[in-house]
């Protein structure tokens, strides 16, 4: 994909994530670091339901844009994965959040400089 269209897609996730009223959300720029995406979306939902919530906005709001995403995680929605091409985003509950601490390792590998 192209960088704007990684971009629209970004915008179509931050803008959900903002509707839906997440928690915590970062964003981490993995363009030229890593070849699994160009950016990875953290968020927290307040629930089990709020997430699964979360994760169904996104992927309404994607297909409304003209984009596929697939989704993993949502029967228990403690964690809920979406990988919408070269996005890809995470939405936990907080405890398992802070238990996986995803975003910690991706902006250390985010920081590193590919040689």
């Amino acid at each position: 994909m192209s960088e704007l269209q990684d971009k629209k897609i970004l915008n179509i996730v931050q803008n959900a994530l903002d509707d839906m009223k997440a928690e915590d959300v970062i964003t981490i720029d993995l363009a030229g670091k890593t070849s699994i995406a160009s950016y990875m979306v953290v968020a927290s939902g307040t629930s089990n339901r709020h997430v699964a919530s979360i994760a169904q906005k996104i992927e309404e709001a994607l297909k409304a844009g003209g984009y596929r995403c697939a989704i993993e995680g949502e029967a228990k929605a403690d964690w809920v994965l979406i990988d919408a091409f070269d996005v890809i985003v995470h939405i936990f509950r907080p405890e398992v959040r802070e238990f996986y601490n995803l975003e910690k390792m991706w902006q250390s590998a985010a920081n590193l400089r590919k040689e």
